[in-house]
């Protein structure tokens, strides 16, 4: 069977919207399997007909929701390749991250109970470790540099550095844009004029070069889809 359940049951589907909403408006500790039943329209009991505990339930939550931001991502990767070009990428990344993703929100607003729960278990904590804006930026930064996508005049380390930090401030920017300055019609566009100049080389790379990195880009996504899929099996309870 599809390890989304979801798609074989619109009782499962209603249950993790209302634990999507429930956590990003209150939080992990504050929410019960009694309120997110209530607020499906089912009884608590048929929650743990789809998940062991409350814990399993928000584990599967994000790892499906990773799973949207992957495939959005891959999608528009295979589609165009130059997609992974620094300009065009890094906006895609803040975008598909605030609307798939939404309980980032939670972890940038520093839920703790949330980042507990994500990293509290070894098998877990694998998934969380290769998607946040560090993980992606050590995985894909290294590969966009050796098909010549991004300047190599400056260590590794440092771009690594202020990728992360270009991202993360964007990313709250986007999450919160009551508290970004004012006067910017175009967040997407500073961002892509940002990572332009920040990374990209005076020459562009050949059709060539940037197709072969897409395709080694893909890759990494669709190896931390896989370990999406699995914790997502793992979290829920076994369908007949």
């Amino acid at each position: 069977m599809n390890q989304l359940i979801e798609l074989h049951s619109r009782k499962a589907a209603r249950i993790l919207d209302s634990a999507r909403e429930l956590v990003l408006d209150h939080g992990v500790r504050k929410v019960t399997v009694s309120e997110i039943a209530a607020a499906a329209g089912v009884g608590k009991g048929t929650v743990y007909l789809y998940w062991p505990a409350k814990e399993d339930l928000i584990l599967g939550l994000f790892a499906r929701d990773l799973l949207a931001f992957l495939d959005e991502l891959t999608a528009r990767i295979t589609a165009d390749p130059a997609t992974v070009l620094p300009r065009h990428l890094a906006p895609l990344l803040i975008r598909a991250a605030v609307v798939h993703v939404p309980l980032a929100r939670r972890l940038q607003g520093g839920d703790t109970e949330l980042l507990r729960l994500l990293t509290q278990q070894a098998r877990d904590r694998e998934l969380f470790a290769r998607t946040t804006p560090t993980a992606l930026g050590e995985a894909g930064l290294p590969i966009l540099r050796r098909h010549g996508l991004v300047r190599n005049d400056r260590p590794l380390p440092e771009q690594l550095y202020a990728v992360h930090a270009v991202l993360t401030g964007f990313a709250a920017a986007a999450a919160e844009p009551g508290t970004a300055p004012r006067g910017v019609d175009d967040p997407d566009r500073v961002l892509a004029d940002t990572m332009a100049q920040l990374l990209e080389p005076a020459v562009a790379p050949g059709p060539t070069a940037i197709a072969t990195a897409a395709e080694e880009t893909v890759a990494v996504l669709r190896q931390i889809r896989q370990v999406a899929l699995e914790l997502i099996e793992r979290t829920q309870t076994p369908q007949q």
